[in-house]
């Protein structure tokens, strides 16, 4: 029997968490930026010929590398520790 639209979208969102080459999943961000944060990051992924998301994980990754290229491993651990308790 063919599922419906909602079963085929409820499908969909229960693939997301494990979603991806690594088997690690996908996060939803939802929010509101800045106008002029929504052209530049439009104007960026125009520029490089990706998506929006694209660039934006981009952009996030490369300060993530960037903040904890120096960190030893106690501060890299409490660093990484942030990202689940908080």
């Amino acid at each position: 029997m063919p599922q419906t639209p909602a079963e085929r979208q409820a499908a969909y969102r229960a693939r997301r968490p494990f979603a991806g080459a690594d088997n690690n999943g996908e996060r939803r961000i939802n929010t509101w930026v800045d106008t002029g944060t929504y052209l530049a990051l439009k104007r960026l992924a125009s520029h490089h010929g990706i998506t929006l998301r694209a660039m934006l994980e981009q952009i996030v990754l490369a300060e993530d590398a960037r903040v904890t290229s120096g960190m030893d491993d106690d501060a890299l651990e409490a660093y990484m520790m942030r990202n689940i308790t908080q």
